[in-house]
C-alpha cells in the first residue's frame, strides 16, 4: 500500500460536495445564473483535482495507492480509509467528467430550482467518487447508500409526469437490496476481530456455506444497482421519468457502483462462493444480454430503448467478471468505462430532441437528418458505439469479454456474441426511424440544429468514444496488475 502525502482522494470526494453545499446555501433561486456559474466552476475544479491521480498512478505497483487513513469512530475501530488501485482509478475522473457535462446539459433547460438541481448533482458526484475510494466497509456503505438521496430528489423533483412513482420504486429497490449488504458487512466486522478494513476481509478464512450466504447478501445490493435481470424493472421507469441529467448520471456512473462492488467485495472476499455460483451468475448475465436485448427492440420510447440496452450492456460486465480470466475481467471493466461515455451520450442526444419536441416517442420523429445534420452525425456515431462498432469504445470491452468467454467455454462466448447482433438491430433501427426518411411532420420540419453548448458537450463525448476505441492502452495498462492480482487471489482461495 502506497501511503499518500497529499490527500488527493479526499479532495476528489469533498471538493464537489463543498461546491454543492455552497450553491445550496448561498445561491438564491431568483438568481439562477449565479448557481449555474458556480456549479460549472465547481465541476471543472472537481475534474481538475482528479487528473493528478491519473498522472501519478503507477501501473506496475501492487496493492492500493494514494492511501489515506484517519481515525473516525475509534471505539468501534472505524476508520476514514481511502485508496485506489487499477480497478477504481478510471471511475473517479469519469464521474467528475460526466458531472461537468451534466451541468452544461442543464444550463438552459432547467428553469425551476436551479441551485438545488446543480447542488444535488455536485453532491452526488462527490458521494459516488467516495464509493470508488472507500477501503473501510462502513465508509463504503455510507457512501453507497448516500448516493440514493440526491438521485431520489433529482428524479422526484425534476422528473416527468410519473416521477413520484419512479423515484419511490428506485429508492425502495436499491435501499432494500443494500440492507442485506449491511448484515454481511457486520458479519465480516466481527469475523475480522472488529475491523471494517476491506483488505483485511479479503484475507479471512471463511467456510464455503458462510461465503455463499455473504455472496448472496452482496449480490442483492449489487445486482439491483447494476441492474441484473430479474431485479432490473426499476431502471426503465427511473430513466423515463428522470430529467436528462439524471438519466446521464444514472446510466454513466450509478450502475457502475454495482459492477464495482462485485470486483471489490464479491470476488475477493467470497472467492470460493464466486466459483461455486459462477454458473448461476453467467446464466443471469446471458439472460440480460439476450432477453433484454430483444425487449429493447420492441420499445416505442427512446429513453426506454436506451435504458434496456444499458441492462444488456451491463450483462456483459457481470459475464466478464465470472468467467475468471484476465481478458474477460478487463473487458468487463473496459465495458463499464465505455458504457459511461456511450450511454451518457445517448441520453444527452435524446435530451436534445426532447428539449425541442417534448416527446420521447420514436413514432413522433422521422427525417431529423434533414433539419439537424450535425446532431444526426453525432447520434449515428453514438448508436454505432452502442452496438460495438470497431474503432469505438463500445467495441473494446465487448470484444474482450467475448474473447475471454470463448476461452472459458465456446458456447457461452457464442451466446454472448449474439448481443452484437441484437445491439446492432435495436440501435440501427432506432437511428433509421428517428433520423432517416422523409421529414415526418411539421414539428420535425421546424427543428433547429445543435447550438454551441450542445455541440460542445456531445463533441467532447464523441472524442472520448473514438479515442478510447482507437487507443485503449491507458485504461488496460492501469488495470492489468490489479486484475491479475485479483484473479490470482480468487484462484489460490479455490485451491485451498
Amino acid at each position: 500500500m502506497m501511503q499518500s502525502t497529499f490527500p488527493l482522494l479526499s479532495l476528489a470526494i469533498w471538493s464537489p460536495i463543498a461546491f454543492g453545499i455552497l450553491i445550496l446555501v448561498f445561491c438564491r433561486n431568483d438568481s439562477p445564473g449565479t448557481a449555474r456559474v458556480v456549479a460549472l466552476i465547481g465541476s471543472i475544479v472537481s475534474l481538475a483535482v482528479t487528473l493528478p491521480l491519473i498522472a501519478n498512478f503507477s501501473n506496475t505497483a501492487h496493492g492500493m495507492q494514494f492511501v489515506e487513513k484517519h481515525a473516525w469512530i475509534e471505539r468501534l475501530n472505524i476508520f476514514y480509509q481511502l485508496g485506489i488501485d487499477g480497478l477504481s482509478l478510471w471511475f473517479i475522473p469519469l464521474t467528475a467528467f460526466i458531472t461537468v457535462l451534466v451541468v452544461i446539459a442543464g444550463w438552459e433547460v432547467i428553469e425551476k430550482r436551479v441551485s438545488q438541481y446543480m447542488g444535488a448533482f455536485l453532491i452526488l458526484s462527490g458521494l459516488m467518487i467516495g464509493v470508488f475510494c472507500a477501503l473501510d466497509g462502513l465508509l463504503f456503505y455510507v457512501f453507497f447508500e448516500s448516493t440514493l438521496i440526491p438521485m431520489f430528489i433529482i428524479i422526484g423533483v425534476w422528473g416527468g409526469a410519473n416521477r413520484v412513482y419512479a423515484s419511490i420504486k428506485f429508492f425502495l429497490y436499491t435501499f432494500f437490496g443494500s440492507l442485506l449488504m449491511l448484515v454481511a458487512i457486520l458479519y465480516l466486522y466481527f469475523k475480522a476481530g472488529n475491523s471494517f478494513d476491506i483488505l483485511t476481509w479479503q484475507q479471512l478464512p471463511i467456510a464455503l456455506n458462510a461465503q455463499i450466504l455473504l455472496f448472496l447478501a452482496f449480490l442483492m445490493a449489487f445486482a439491483v444497482k447494476v441492474p441484473m435481470w430479474p431485479v432490473h424493472t426499476w431502471l426503465p421507469d427511473a430513466h423515463v421519468e428522470a430529467p436528462t441529467g439524471g438519466s446521464v448520471v444514472l446510466a454513466a456512473i450509478m450502475l457502475k457502483l454495482g459492477g464495482y462492488g462485485f470486483v471489490r467485495f464479491s470476488l475477493p472476499i467470497t472467492p470460493d462462493a464466486s466459483h461455486y455460483l459462477s454458473g448461476f451468475m453467467i446464466t443471469l448475465s446471458l439472460i440480460a444480454v439476450i432477453y433484454i436485448g430483444l425487449v429493447a427492440l420492441v420499445q416505442a420510447d427512446m429513453k426506454k430503448l436506451v435504458a434496456y440496452s444499458s441492462i444488456a450492456h451491463m450483462g456483459f460486465v457481470t459475464l466478464g467478471f465470472f468467467v475468471f480470466n484476465d481478458m474477460a475481467v478487463q473487458g468487463g471493466m473496459m465495458q463499464m468505462i465505455s458504457h459511461g461515455f456511450v450511454s451518457g451520450a445517448m441520453f444527452l442526444c435524446i435530451g436534445v430532441l426532447y428539449d425541442r419536441m417534448h416527446s420521447r416517442q420514436i413514432a413522433d420523429y422521422g427525417g431529423v437528418v434533414n433539419t439537424m445534420p450535425k446532431f444526426a452525425a453525432l447520434f449515428v456515431l453514438f448508436s454505432l458505439a452502442n452496438c460495438g462498432l470497431p474503432a469505438t469504445s463500445g467495441f473494446v470491452g465487448e470484444f474482450m469479454v467475448i474473447l475471454g468467454a470463448v476461452k472459458f467455454n465456446f458456447w457461452i462466448g457464442l451466446l454472448a456474441a449474439t448481443a452484437l447482433i441484437f445491439g446492432a438491430a435495436y440501435s440501427l433501427w432506432l437511428v433509421k426511424r428517428v433520423l432517416f426518411g422523409a421529414v415526418a411532420n411539421h414539428h420535425v420540419a421546424q427543428l433547429v440544429d445543435l447550438n454551441k453548448r450542445e455541440f460542445f458537450m456531445l463533441g467532447v463525448l464523441a472524442v472520448a468514444v473514438i479515442a478510447m476505441g482507437l487507443y485503449p492502452a491507458p485504461f488496460t495498462d492501469a488495470m492489468q496488475v490489479s486484475v491479475a492480482d485479483l484473479l490470482k487471489h480468487v484462484a489460490i482461495s479455490k485451491a485451498h
